[in-house]
């Protein structure tokens, strides 16, 4: 099986083509230029270095979000219309879950957070297996409040780009059970997210049309205006 990942639910953006459990390329960017610019090139790249024609990939896998709404669209859209003109089924990946799996053998709580601004994160915990095993469900909070519902006497590896941020709050809940992962797997991977996909398999199949973000919140643009006709109520 040949799997095409794309993500674009961060500050990073990238494609990667996995053959069964090889990674023939991933294309990895964190440049700050806005992923409309660079994803479908990424993907082109990505293909053309790993030899492999969009015909012969058997699925599309989308990191779906939680993250940027904007750039999930992105990812959303792209992957969606890939899919359609291809005539492949579709596979929606967790942000949250592809940081897990980035970090597979961690013998204890692997905590991803992304920062969901308004002073909040987006987290989840997991143990890692196969494929991740939840601990806690996708959720945007507070870090306090994320903290409360950390268990308390395990190993804690914190990943995703919010985490570096939170390293002094991190370290005063925790002290020595609490680690912060390394550079390169703070950022969600578009090879980690093919490889997961590929480990799911078909089970996780969707026709394209059926590809949706995946939002904890909805976007800004809906809450105000939900608060502006509660402000008139």
């Amino acid at each position: 099986m040949i799997i095409l990942s794309v993500d674009t639910s961060g500050p990073s953006a990238g494609a990667a083509v996995i053959k069964e459990r090889e990674v023939l390329c991933e294309i990895f960017l964190n440049s700050g230029l806005t992923h409309s610019q660079t994803i479908m090139p990424a993907v082109e790249d990505a293909l053309t270095r790993a030899g492999i024609t969009p015909d012969q990939v058997d699925a599309f896998a989308c990191v779906a979000g939680p993250g940027s709404f904007t750039g999930v669209r992105i990812g959303v859209c792209a992957v969606r219309g890939m899919a359609h003109a291809a005539g492949k089924p579709c596979i929606a990946l967790d942000a949250l879950e592809v940081l897990a799996h980035a970090v597979y053998g961690f013998p204890g709580i692997v905590c991803p957070i992304l920062d969901a601004r308004r002073d909040q994160v987006y987290a989840a915990a997991f143990r890692t297996g196969e494929t991740p095993e939840r601990v806690l469900a996708d959720e945007a909070l507070a870090l306090s409040d994320l903290f409360e519902k950390l268990p308390k006497d395990h190993d804690i590896l914190f990943t995703g780009e919010a985490a570096p941020l939170h390293r002094e709050e991190i370290s005063d809940r925790f002290g020595s059970k609490a680690k912060i992962a390394p550079a390169h797997s703070l950022h969600v991977r578009p090879a980690a997210a093919a490889d997961l996909a590929m480990r799911f398999g078909s089970s996780r199949f969707i026709r394209p049309e059926s590809l949706k973000p995946l939002y904890l919140r909805a976007p800004s643009a809906e809450r105000e205006r939900a608060a502006a006709l509660a402000g008139k109520g």
